[in-house]
């Protein structure tokens, strides 16, 4: 039997892409795994069972977790994400950076890990050569499903993504600076000054540590561009149906695990701009995204450009997008049941 940890998935009051891999695994796992939440995973596995976790914890949320490890009463298995909160601290949520390092040592006591990309197993792997880990568990890549809650794809793009006037961009992720709205913000207002209209999207709640001067932007901005729209929350069903309609995705992000909303945008044959970090190329290399620079201003807005206006370019992008094969999260329920069933 498989338990599947919900410590924290019963407090998640947002989208998060940690929380989307962990609702959908478990629902694509259905009756093949059970619920557990700590401390009550230290006594329900047999020996024979496995606890598979998807979440972050340290010994300071979990009292008495090390101990556990230690014990083996059942068999571990985690899904790894990224190590955003070492690499990055500045602008990361402090509570993450405390904790990280400690997550991330801990995870070598495990018996299987999968990362979410191959950028993320490398760096992972990395840190327990760098931290002298002698026995590392082995470490696969799961990469997590494209298909939304189970969306249909599409036979080809939307139409109203062709005919919608202005042009629409979308870009996904929580405002804060690794997210790197700003570069989007900096472009459109340039391609605005040429006299090129579009609107953009942006999705996702504000961080309460890092998103304020963003926010402040955005909510300038608005005043003189109408077309500039912020959606701090949006559910599953209306954010596919906003993406459906929009001419490009765009994701100009730092650092990431994964970067999700790259795959969900591909599966709707709706092209991506997005930035040149190693999980995102890794995305891209199927086609359907054009790859900026992520802070390179000029590359942007050319990017930009070309997708809202040069139609044969912006056709080529969807068509590769809806030819190119792209995980789901049944595909990775099943490659978790394989292993561990």
């Amino acid at each position: 039997m498989i338990f599947f940890d919900t410590t924290q998935a019963s407090s998640w009051g947002h989208a998060s892409g940690l929380a989307r891999v962990s609702r959908r695994l478990r629902e694509e796992l259905g009756g093949a795994a059970r619920d557990t939440r700590w401390p009550g995973m230290r006594t329900a596995p047999g020996q024979d069972d496995w606890v598979l976790t998807p979440e972050l914890f340290s010994e300071a949320e979990r009292p008495g977790f090390t101990a556990f490890l230690d014990e083996r009463p059942c068999k571990l298995a985690a899904v790894y994400h990224d190590a955003i909160p070492i690499k990055h601290p500045a602008i990361t949520w402090p509570r993450s950076v405390e904790r990280h390092p400690g997550y991330m040592k801990l995870l070598a006591r495990f018996d299987r890990v999968w990362a979410v990309s191959a950028a993320s197993r490398e760096e992972l792997q990395g840190f327990w050569k760098w931290q002298g880990v002698a026995n590392p568990p082995p470490v696969g890549v799961l990469p997590p499903g494209a298909d939304w809650q189970g969306l249909p794809r599409p036979a080809a793009p939307a139409r109203d993504a062709r005919t919608q006037n202005p042009p629409r961009i979308v870009s996904v992720g929580i405002l804060e600076p690794r997210k790197n709205q700003a570069v989007l913000l900096d472009a459109c207002e340039a391609l605005r000054r040429e006299g090129l209209e579009m609107e953009l999207h942006l999705v996702g709640r504000v961080n309460p540590h890092f998103g304020g001067p963003i926010a402040e932007r955005v909510a300038a901005m608005r005043r003189r561009w109408p077309g500039l729209r912020h959606h701090a929350r949006m559910g599953d069903a209306a954010l596919a149906g906003l993406v459906r309609t929009a001419r490009a995705t765009a994701f100009a992000s730092v650092a990431e695990g994964c970067g999700l909303p790259v795959l969900e945008s591909l599966w709707m044959g709706v092209p991506c701009v997005c930035s040149d970090i190693a999980p995102l190329v890794e995305n891209a290399a199927g086609g359907g995204c054009a790859v900026v620079g992520g802070n390179d201003l000029a590359g942007w807005r050319a990017a930009l450009r070309r997708v809202l206006t040069d139609d044969l370019f912006h056709g080529r992008l969807a068509a590769e997008a809806l030819g190119r094969p792209l995980p789901t999260w049944a595909q990775a329920a099943r490659t978790l049941r394989e292993a561990l069933g």
